[in-house]
């Protein structure tokens, strides 16, 4: 239990700075890897050559995601500073007048595609100002934004949670050769992994766009009641239906790259038909109550910042969308035809084999990456198409560059203490790996109910973090360990992961603070963490519950 202790360090260490002291993860993640340099390195005995391996992989990994991580924020900014972003804001205003219709829309259809297609916080921070604009309470709309970015963020940015995130423990040669032993490759098992978090996710998923609603009218609406929300109940399921159907096939069938994406063009697709022609709609129409009776609470100083429109628009909606629609074909192109082969292949593959004599390994598949030719090729494309001066796209990349610095610092050594703790069973001292102790521990304390710790471990992780990605990146390691000890699906287990991490971005305070900055209520961030803990709590305790039926009903033995 002592080492357990020992070993648990770095995670307590990174916690209480983050959470209790609320320090910045670009300053925690280097003290938490010092220490878990020190750990491995006197207490388990690891030989400098791979501390330094294992140091230098995880960094090495960082950069693959911090590609998608610029590649997702550059299309962002280029769209802002193009002027499409307002072009597209444009196109949902006249589907339907009724809020708790333009809610769903909005943020949970919108925010899922945008998800899908950049993730890393720019939902909330889009789909906030956005409902603002639309007449929404600044507080409601940053509330609703974050808790529809649930279900869609495990697939976010083409799967990075799970193809950069939980991927961390395939560094581990002992795992990836108990994943080989059970039949899988290391990209199969993430596959797997990718399906069981679709499946719980799916169970909530359905109802996510009802329970938005359900917030709005008994926070935000005249009446304080749900039974306002009940009334468009039919569509909510409707919409939740529309989404979650293709999420899971695409999922099952494709893999864990596009659920969020697809489903989310499908869902809009569909849903803005189904509104737009009175399919399920309310008989009344619900809106808010004049501005004169909001409470001050609601608003901030900065409301006019959020939904000023000053300058004309330029851009049609077809060309708005254009880039997204690129993003979108490239990647389903890429990742369901020849192409695949091709550009995953040793040609277009740069490769580190037995990193500084140990083990390890590394690879940068760099055509094939999301960030490279879907993100950046079609930001440069946008420029041209959008007709944006010299100036402005310089700006544009600056100003990315400027925002990706802070999660540069956070990612590269957060994966580096992930690297490091995950290969220090390669020591002298004879001792398990730090991960493979702690998980021994918590096995022996929580045994049987382990399915419903796992997931609020994956929120601790997205909360503290302030990513799904770095959440699976900080805990799938402990998580695959607990499974093993206890004799539970490591499958499931690591879904369940995922899926807390996702629910985490609820509460997660980097997302929170985005969200409130966006619509101008920067300073009420603790009345929303303490408002949205309610769904993120409950959309833990029901996959957890799934999980058990999974286990022991549906898919017994599952590896």
């Amino acid at each position: 239990m002592f080492l357990a202790l020992l070993a648990s360090l770095p995670i307590v260490l990174t916690v209480v700075l983050m959470v209790a002291f609320n320090w910045p993860a670009k300053k925690v993640m280097p003290i938490a890897w010092t220490l878990a340099i020190i750990l491995a390195g006197l207490v388990w005995g690891m030989s400098p050559q791979w501390l330094a391996g294992a140091t230098i992989s995880g960094g090495l990994n960082a950069f693959n995601i911090l590609i998608i991580v610029f590649g997702a924020i550059l299309l962002m900014n280029t769209l802002k500073n193009s002027g499409a972003i307002k072009s597209i804001n444009k196109t949902f205003h006249g589907i339907s007048p009724d809020r708790r219709v333009q809610a769903i829309i909005v943020a949970f259809l919108f925010g899922a595609f945008i998800e899908g297609a950049a993730g890393f916080g720019t939902p909330a921070a889009l789909a906030g100002p956005l409902l603002v604009g639309l007449g929404f309470p600044p507080l409601a709309a940053a509330m609703l934004a974050l808790v529809g970015n649930s279900t869609p963020v495990s697939f976010g940015a083409v799967g990075t949670p799970i193809l950069g995130g939980v991927s961390s423990i395939l560094g581990n040669p002992e795992i990836l050769g108990n994943i080989e032993a059970a039949g899988y490759t290391g990209p199969e098992f993430l596959n797997q992994v990718g399906i069981w978090a679709a499946l719980p996710h799916a169970v909530m998923g359905i109802f996510m766009p009802l329970i938005i609603v359900m917030m709005m009218t008994k926070l935000f609406g005249e009446k304080k009641s749900f039974k306002d929300a009940f009334e468009v109940a039919p569509f909510a399921i409707f919409a939740g239906l529309a989404f979650i159907i293709p999420y899971l096939l695409i999922a099952v069938f494709i893999g864990p790259e596009l659920p969020s994406l697809g489903g989310g063009l499908i869902a809009i697709a569909v849903v803005v038909t189904a509104a737009k022609n009175g399919f399920l709609q309310p008989k009344t129409t619900w809106n808010f109550a004049n501005k004169s009776k909001w409470d001050s609470s609601w608003t901030g100083i900065e409301e006019s910042a959020a939904t000023s429109e000053e300058s004309a628009e330029t851009i049609s909606p077809l060309m708005a969308w254009l880039p997204y629609i690129l993003v979108s074909l490239i990647l389903v192109v890429t990742r369901t035809t020849g192409l695949k082969a091709i550009l995953t292949s040793s040609t277009f593959t740069i490769a580190w084999r037995g990193i500084l004599g140990t083990g390890l390994n590394y690879s940068l598949q760099y055509l094939y990456l999301p960030g490279t030719v879907a993100f950046i090729l079609v930001s440069i494309l946008t420029g041209f198409m959008h007709k944006m001066s010299g100036e402005k796209i310089k700006q544009t990349w600056i100003s990315s560059l400027k925002t990706v610095i802070p999660a540069a610092i956070a990612l590269v050594f957060a994966l580096a203490m992930t690297h490091v703790m995950l290969n220090s069973a390669n020591n002298s001292s004879g001792e398990a790996a730090m991960t493979v102790v702690m998980a021994r521990a918590l096995a022996n304390i929580f045994q049987g109910v382990w399915p419903m710790i796992a997931p609020l471990v994956g929120i601790l992780g997205a909360f503290m973090s302030g990513s799904n990605t770095t959440s699976n990146v900080l805990f799938s390691g402990l998580q695959y360990g607990v499974a093993e000890q206890i004799g539970m699906s490591r499958t499931i287990i690591l879904g369940l992961q995922v899926v807390g991490g996702a629910a985490g971005n609820m509460i997660c305070v980097h997302n929170v603070v985005a969200a409130c900055t966006t619509v101008g209520v920067l300073g009420k961030e603790g009345r929303v963490i303490r408002t949205n803990v309610i769904p993120a709590f409950t959309y833990a305790i029901v996959v957890g519950i799934f999980a058990y039926l999974a286990m022991y009903i549906f898919a017994p033995g599952l590896f």
